[in-house]
This record gives C-alpha cells, sequence and structure tokens, in this order.
C-alpha cells in the first residue's frame, strides 16, 4: 500500500481556455469602461506611428520605408480624423490634424513623383495640403 493521496484529475480546458487564454468577459467589461474619446484617439496616434515609421522617419528609417502603406496608413487615419473630429472636440481632434498634416507633408517629400494637390494621401477627406 502506498501513503500517496489519489490524485484530482486535472480539468480540462473548454475552447482553448487556459492559464495563458485571455479572459473575454474582464476585456469585454473593460473596454466598455474606456471612453469613446479614448479608443479613437488611441488608434489615430496608432496609424500615425505606422504611417510615420512606413515614411522612413523612425529611427532607421530607409530600411522600413513603404510609402505604398504610407499612403494606406495617411488615408485611413484621415477619414478616422474627418469623421470623428465632431465627436471628439475640438481640444483632441487639433493635435491629431495636424499630425495628420505633417504626415501628408513628409509623404509629399518624399515622393519621387509628388501627387497633384488635392491627389495625395488622405486629401480626399482634407482638401488639399499645402506646406
Amino acid at each position: 500500500m502506498s501513503d500517496a493521496t489519489p490524485q484530482q484529475p486535472v480539468p480540462q480546458p473548454e475552447d482553448g481556455a487556459g492559464p495563458d487564454s485571455p479572459d473575454f468577459d474582464t476585456m469585454t467589461r473593460d473596454i466598455a469602461d474606456v471612453p469613446a474619446v479614448e479608443v479613437i484617439t488611441t488608434v489615430a496616434v496608432h496609424l500615425m506611428s505606422a504611417a510615420a515609421v512606413n515614411l522612413g522617419l523612425a529611427e532607421g528609417g530607409e530600411g522600413h520605408k513603404d510609402l505604398d502603406e504610407a499612403r494606406k496608413l495617411i488615408t485611413a487615419l484621415a477619414g478616422l480624423v474627418t469623421a470623428g473630429a465632431t465627436e471628439i472636440g475640438s481640444y483632441h481632434a487639433a493635435p491629431l490634424r495636424d499630425g495628420l498634416k505633417s504626415l501628408q507633408l513628409a509623404f509629399r517629400e518624399a515622393s519621387v513623383v509628388p501627387d497633384e494637390p488635392g491627389q495625395g494621401p488622405g486629401e480626399k477627406y482634407t482638401g488639399p495640403v499645402f506646406g
């Protein structure tokens, strides 16, 4: 006879849940507590950062330069900032607009053949951008 106590069966996770899996109920509650203005500005900052990297503006930037990707990101940012400006107020929208304009100008400068005014990334939402 052994002094060892019988081992309890280890519960098996269902549907991939386990100690390393995210708790979606908690995540859902957490995101519900985040104000819309914070979500919108956070997404805008991520788009700005990604666009800057693809424009080659980050440290060691030339190795990451991809103007096609930058154009897509700037256009998405322009749509978000334009559509969201009335919802988030000028206090939050003004710096986003400034950042967007800087990226649009940087894109124009980085392009070998610059777009015509009004044809650059995001300009269908913002109008022509001039330095």
